[in-house]
């Protein structure tokens, strides 16, 4: 209806009806408004705001005091106090003062400082001084890499008669007729995927110590490299398929692409396997359709902990029974951070959630500092989580309906009570985790996410190299990238299971 502001009708039921009509529009435009500022909260946050999700403890006491009292009331109960004197107690570690004793593990270099023959003659009986022990210090030293070439001499023999000449044989180099050896290799490697520095900060550490060493020669060892451990990647990968639970995640990467004038997005697939099988496998692929993680898991069976993303939803129904959908209460875009980034528009409902969901991490917590077992900690959820979780899902349910719809708020509870049952999986296996926190660790923060920015610009300068076709047909981008890919993989599992890479 048209609303002629010179011309107003008379009739005070047709007034009433633009009145109605034009406070919908001022409704609606608020909410678009609304959203919009939310969104753009959001956004500088991300830019310019800090990453971690800290709450506000003042808004917890004001907002949640009563559930944590409630959840302390349980704890005290006489079953509980019972429950919990049968079980092993532990004092509490407390963090000592002083210096650490440094690692056995370091070589131990014995250096004597001892007296002259003189000075081990007593002054008042002129008689020799007895050994009765000794005052042993450490000190910690560093001693720099260094360079060094091997030469391999091999003599020649012939016969003076001139039947032949024969040497022994070249012992087997890690690259076929290449200049490395298998120690500057592992410098390397562990440098660019362990310690992300991006080769042209190689080139100029080598460049200090006097060696000239092209960024554009290690790139093509450590293409070499990757080669030669891609049977390494293989087994870790069915390995980790063999798995009771896969966590997985995806993150963007920045692809050249020779029939446009920009990047383009792939994706960065992470695997991780339960502890049994603490094998973490990365997979590309050119877009975000599942397409790529079924075919991954194509021969998995068991628990896949994964985020709500809509294209895991014909996966799982495709493959029912087969495949477990679990769902993660921490990380983004997940439950905690719905509710974290809705604190802006409705703080009360917001909070309480997340004090909700701090004391399903208190009870994680206890069981890590007790050192539980798979059914010692089952059996800990099922005591003490398992009652928050009912509170969390009768809270949501009550206030859903009070909700305003179109807001971020209720974005949080949809989102949390249309994957409730995959919320609830791991209060019924002690061997899952609350949050995929592990395939997170290794996906953004520093894993991937850090090389890729270390790595940005150098893969900007090479578009002419990048757009070319390997020997084998595929595209450099992609074949540089699966290369990368396999080596990030082999360092980040030496890593998770505490073995120096090299």
């Amino acid at each position: 209806m048209e609303i002629d502001a010179q011309n107003l009708p008379e009739e005070a039921g047709l007034l009433r009806q633009i009145v109605l009509q034009l406070l919908g529009v001022v409704d609606e435009k608020d909410r678009l408004l609304e959203r919009v500022q939310h969104q753009l909260q959001q956004l500088l946050r991300q830019r310019y705001g800090p990453k971690r999700e800290r709450v506000d403890e003042n808004q917890l006491f004001l907002f949640a005091a009563q559930i944590i009292a409630a959840a302390q009331a349980k704890a005290a109960e006489p079953g509980a106090q019972g429950s919990r004197a049968s079980g092993t107690t532990k004092r509490a570690h407390v963090k000592g003062h002083g210096r650490k004793p440094l690692p056995a593990s370091l070589e131990r270099r014995r250096v004597v400082f001892d007296l002259e023959e003189a000075q081990r003659q007593c002054r008042d009986c002129q008689k020799p001084m007895q050994r009765i022990g000794e005052d042993v210090s450490e000190r910690l030293e560093f001693v720099p890499a260094s360079l060094h070439v091997i030469e391999e001499v091999r003599p020649k023999y012939a016969c003076a008669s001139g039947c032949g000449v024969v040497a022994a044989p070249k012992p087997a180099a890690a690259i076929e007729k290449g200049l490395p050896g298998p120690g500057l290799l592992a410098q390397v490697a562990v440098s660019k995927y362990g310690d992300h520095l991006p080769l042209y900060r190689l080139e100029g550490i080598f460049r200090r110590q006097g060696l000239e060493l092209s960024r554009q020669t290690m790139c093509d060892w450590m293409g070499a490299c990757a080669e030669q451990v891609s049977q390494v990647w293989e087994r870790m990968k069915q390995v980790m398929l063999t798995s009771k639970a896969v966590q997985t995640d995806d993150t963007p990467v920045p692809v050249l692409d020779a029939e446009l004038t920009r990047t383009r997005t792939g994706r960065i697939w992470t695997y991780v396997g339960d502890p049994n099988h603490p094998y973490i496998v990365y997979d590309y692929t050119g877009n975000r359709r599942g397409q790529g993680p079924a075919e991954f898991l194509r021969s998995y069976r068991g628990y896949l902990q994964a985020d709500a993303y809509p294209d895991y939803d014909a996966m799982f129904k495709n493959r029912y029974c087969e495949l477990i959908e679990v769902l993660c209460w921490a990380h983004v875009p997940h439950v905690r951070r719905y509710f974290y980034e809705a604190q802006a528009k409705d703080v009360a409902r917001a909070t309480v959630v997340l004090a909700y969901v701090g004391l399903l991490y208190d009870v994680e917590r206890e069981a890590r500092d007790r050192h539980l077992n798979a059914d010692q900690r089952l059996a800990l959820r099922q005591s003490k989580s398992r009652p928050i979780l009912d509170d969390i899902k009768n809270y949501l349910e009550a206030e859903k309906p009070k909700v305003l719809p179109k807001r971020p708020i209720e974005d949080a509870i949809d989102y949390t009570l249309k994957g409730w049952p995959a919320l609830l999986w791991y209060c019924q296996d002690g061997d899952l985790e609350i949050d995929k926190a592990m395939v997170s660790y290794c996906t953004s923060f520093r894993g991937l996410s850090r090389g890729c920015v270390n790595r940005e610009h150098v893969s900007r300068h090479r578009v002419k190299w990048e757009q070319r076709v390997s020997a084998t047909g595929v595209p450099f981008a992609q074949d540089a990238i699966r290369k990368r890919l396999i080596a990030t993989a082999v360092m980040t599992c030496c890593k998770r299971v505490l073995t120096r890479p090299r």
